[in-house]
């Protein structure tokens, strides 16, 4: 079935199922905001047929099926690549999710996570605060925060999702990690740092730092002019508001825009709000670019500052 025929089915089915329910039945929602599995999603985890009435824009009562079908699919983004694969594993099967446990919280050194990440080629996944990140981490190790849209960018960025992968995480976290990786289809998590970086710098390993700054200090840099500044967000939103002379590389496809990144001068580089570019800024180190300067707070922080930025396009009109 093509988007358009599964969304008249989808208006079929809430017409004539779902919004005839009374008002008051209960609601619980089985994606969220940040979810790929649609848009506009909200954050809530509980409602009411009543209250999706009245503030979803997808159940306006006087919504034609055409009106609808044109609403829900514009603008709506291609899939995933672990969205296939997601599939495939619910047809076959996959590890029940004790011994995914079992495996993710199998405990390591710092000498004995160094030697795993080497000889397994696992990518070594630190989910720490961005900040954390930025003040220290093992090189090479990649950036995606528990506290962000974390399965989502977990599933586009990493491939495969029977990839090997090590965790650098705080131990009372240990556990939900491994479980929403494997919500997603990535159920091959095979250890984590025992003592998390902390370990890691008294045993005196390799360490590797972002680079970051505050939009103030931006703002200044940007006066002197001749500086490379990297948006990282998505085309939409580039294309809606940016910094004047800004080129984007969206963090959703960020290798297919390496070539961009100047190998001579330092690319500042931000997002929305400092999370996807420390992802980007991981990414861009462990392919050995490490001339990078992380703007904090993101374009959010950019704009309360005299930083020339484009005239405001409003999404819908793009």
């Amino acid at each position: 079935m093509t988007m358009e025929e599964l969304a008249g089915t989808l208006y079929d089915s809430l017409r004539t199922k779902i919004m005839t329910l009374p008002d008051e039945t209960i609601v619980y929602p089985g994606h969220g905001a940040g979810s790929a599995c649609g848009k506009n999603m909200s954050k809530e985890t509980i409602g009411s047929i009543g209250e999706e009435k009245r503030t979803n824009y997808a159940l306006r009562a006087d919504m034609t099926r055409e009106e609808f079908v044109k609403e829900v699919t514009d603008g709506l983004l291609p899939p995933p690549a672990y969205f296939p694969l997601n599939a495939a594993l619910n047809k076959m099967g996959y590890e029940h999710i004790d011994k995914v446990l079992e495996k993710g919280e199998n405990a390591m050194s710092p000498n004995a996570f160094e030697v795993a990440a080497n000889e397994t080629e696992a990518v070594v996944l630190d989910v720490r605060h961005q900040n954390d990140f930025a003040k220290g981490h093992i090189p090479r190790s990649i950036f995606i925060g528990i506290d962000g849209s974390f399965a989502p960018w977990v599933g586009a960025l990493i491939k495969d999702v029977k990839q090997p992968i090590l965790l650098v995480v705080e131990q009372d976290k240990l556990r939900e990690v491994v479980t929403r990786l494997a919500r997603v289809g990535f159920d091959n998590v095979i250890g984590y740092l025992e003592g998390g970086f902390d370990a890691w710098k008294a045993a005196n390993k390799e360490v590797d730092t972002v680079e970051s700054i505050s939009a103030e200090t931006f703002a200044s840099i940007v006066k002197e002019g001749n500086v490379s500044v990297m948006d990282v967000r998505k085309t939409s939103e580039y294309a809606s508001e940016h910094v004047i002379d800004a080129e984007n590389a969206p963090l959703d496809d960020l290798n297919d825009y390496l070539a961009m990144f100047k190998s001579n001068e330092k690319n500042y580089i931000h997002c929305a709000g400092g999370y996807r570019s420390m992802i980007a800024s991981s990414i861009l180190k462990s392919r050995g670019i490490h001339n990078l300067v992380d703007v904090q707070g993101g374009f959010g922080a950019i704009k309360t500052t005299d930083i020339p930025v484009s005239d405001y396009v409003c999404p819908s009109e793009l």
